[in-house]
């Protein structure tokens, strides 16, 4: 099958086209622009999914369609063709991704474009040349700025390749969020079914509602005739990490000793058995509109932080932050915000969040997609090798 993946430079995306290409599909890449070339390295048709970058000598072979080649056909049998459209940048925006779960994002390093849709461009022509589409593509913003950049890119993006599909009839399986769903608590383990108000609901930032929007577009669109499944990612980690995304967090914990962790908790999954799911999700005949949540381990953010210090040569966290310093902390940080004209990490939705415990059930997936969890370890291991032999890490961080 030929099967188009937007975002396929993030995390979450760029595993979906080696699993495709490995499992003898032919993936095509929208990116907004050509990445560098080891972003599709190692990418062979019937190939492992396993490796990393230098342990293979490079692409394949690689088809690649842009704007000024809108008349020519897509089709043929590369292991994958990269299709360069005419995005639009948002400016000046900052993915704040961490720590919370990521879409693919990417869910956090995912790519942040303005879908085009009409007969005439090439996103049409991609969705038109494809079996299936796979929607990864998302901008991550952690904040309460920013509502109307993310509304274009994550609901009007969607709808645009959702249209797209309709009109072609292609199935779509769309990348959401944990994040837009029902909230777990240390308690309850959240699924599909829960009421999307338990535990006090989720923080309605820039992120969690314009993925929201973005599910009810696809949602919307299932009575007219649209083939499409949504799932849900968990926060991932592992290996093709570019950007990085949710590796940023180990990068953090890398830099120094962190004696205090946020108080809440999130499901830990791999990128790998994500990305599997999706797939899965793309190639079963789902009922349309079904949903998967695809998580992970259950941990609190201490546990993780912890996991984190131990592989990367830091000492683990020995506290929790309270409510109270969140509070303060928050406040601190929108009050900056409200100074400087700048949202950073440090405001009162991304704090609240790392309060709140993001914890799933997967048994849906596991049951109807043979949706699998493989061991932290392993992930947490691959994700901190990937990190350490990519990005430099400061020689002077404080361990005692």
């Amino acid at each position: 099958m030929r099967i188009l993946v937007s975002g396929a430079t993030g995390l979450l995306g760029n595993n979906i086209v080696r699993q495709l290409a490995a499992g003898g599909h032919t993936p095509v890449a929208l990116v907004r622009k050509a990445p560098d070339s080891e972003v599709f390295a190692g990418i062979f048709a019937g190939s492992s999914d396993g490796g990393f970058p230098g342990e293979t000598d490079g692409i394949d072979s690689v088809k690649r369609t842009t704007e000024q080649d809108s008349g020519q056909s897509l089709s043929g049998d590369c292991p994958i063709e990269i299709v360069e459209s005419d995005f639009a940048p948002i400016a000046d925006e900052q993915a704040n991704e961490q720590p919370t779960e990521q879409a693919g994002s990417e869910q956090a390093g995912s790519e942040v474009s303005d879908f085009r849709g009409g007969n005439g461009d090439v996103l049409d022509q991609a969705v038109r040349s494809c079996d299936a589409v796979i929607h990864c593509a998302a901008m991550i913003h952690l904040g309460w700025r920013n509502i109307e950049s993310s509304m274009r890119v994550n609901r009007d993006g969607t709808d645009r390749l959702a249209q797209a599909c309709l009109r072609h009839k292609k199935k779509l399986t769309a990348v959401g969020t944990v994040n837009s769903i029902a909230l777990g608590a240390r308690d309850t383990i959240a699924d599909e079914n829960t009421p999307v108000g338990h535990a006090g609901g989720q923080v309605p930032c820039a992120y969690v509602q314009s993925k929201r929007a973005a599910n009810e577009v696809v949602r919307r669109a299932i009575p007219s005739g649209l083939n499409a499944v949504i799932v849900h990612p968990g926060f991932m980690l592992g290996p093709w990490d570019w950007k990085p995304s949710s590796g940023r967090m180990l990068i953090e914990v890398g830099k120094g000793w962190k004696p205090i962790a946020p108080r809440g908790g999130c499901s830990v999954c791999d990128s790998r058995d994500v990305a599997a799911g999706v797939i899965a999700a793309t190639l079963k005949d789902c009922e349309p509109g079904r949903e998967f949540i695809l998580a992970g381990h259950n941990w609190t953010y201490k546990q993780l932080w912890s996991e984190m210090a131990i592989r990367m040569g830091k000492r683990p966290p020995t506290h929790t932050l309270g409510p109270g310093v969140e509070y303060l902390a928050g406040l601190v940080g929108d009050l900056w915000t409200r100074v400087s004209g700048n949202e950073t990490d440090v405001n009162s939705a991304q704090v609240t969040m790392s309060g709140q415990f993001h914890w799933y059930s997967s048994e849906r997936a596991i049951r109807e997609l043979g949706y699998q969890i493989r061991d932290a370890d392993e992930t947490l291991d691959d994700a901190a090798r990937w990190i350490q032999e990519r990005f430099v890490l400061p020689q002077h961080a404080d361990n005692r």
